[in-house]
């Protein structure tokens, strides 16, 4: 059987619970032997850095997964200038990996609009099968741009792919504003990284 690696890029700041569970999903679902969390130093699409520190989110991400079988981080992007690009995280696993091995790249559906600005996407789809995440149904990617800028068998190769994940509905977004404001997000993060953004403060001035 061939080895089957899933790469999950973001920026999770911070980790949670649906990050997790979307990930866990898609291993079983794709029979993988793996995933790995990459966390973003920065989206091009993104003109603001996060607010914690790289290593902050490295260790949270490291909190989460602890004892979690078949997961694992890869900080490469985070050693590379930013802005960092999808492609050159792609072409560094198929290097670091045997030749028969098949990458996927999970993105979210919200994020497919955009897909066909990626840089080198025809490239990317080359080296690795992008995985759209369909959050139970109801977060349902519109695909009409993607097709009208894409060569017929990429559009059809996106929508082949897609998994139907779980319904979470959980944001970092939501989270960081959550703590901000001094509101209960025991329910979103694991325990391990709710006390370490206690320990250290992060995303508000006090608990």
């Amino acid at each position: 059987m061939k080895n089957k690696i899933i790469l999950f890029g973001g920026s999770f700041n911070p980790v949670h619970i649906g990050h997790i569970a979307v990930a866990e999903f898609a291993l079983e679902h794709l029979n993988a032997n793996q995933v790995i969390f990459v966390p973003a130093k920065r989206s091009p699409f993104k003109t603001h850095p996060p607010q914690v520190t790289d290593q902050q989110r490295t260790e949270m991400l490291s909190l989460a997964i602890s004892g979690r079988k078949g997961f694992s981080i890869d900080t490469c992007e985070l050693s590379r200038p930013a802005p960092s690009y999808t492609l050159d995280t792609v072409l560094y696993f198929k290097e670091k990996f045997p030749q028969d091995t098949i990458l996927y790249w999970l993105i979210g559906a919200d994020m497919v609009g955009d897909l066909s600005k990626w840089y080198q996407i025809q490239k990317i789809m080359d080296n690795c099968i992008i995985s759209v995440m369909n959050r139970g149904g109801i977060d349902r990617p519109d695909f009409e741009q993607f097709e009208k800028d894409m060569p017929a068998e990429y559009a059809s190769a996106i929508r082949k792919n897609m998994i139907n994940t779980p319904r979470i509905d959980i944001s970092s977004t939501d989270v960081r504003w959550r703590i901000e404001h001094s509101e209960d997000v025991s329910a979103l993060l694991d325990s391990r990284v709710l006390n370490y953004i206690q320990t250290n403060r992060l995303y508000a001035n006090r608990f």
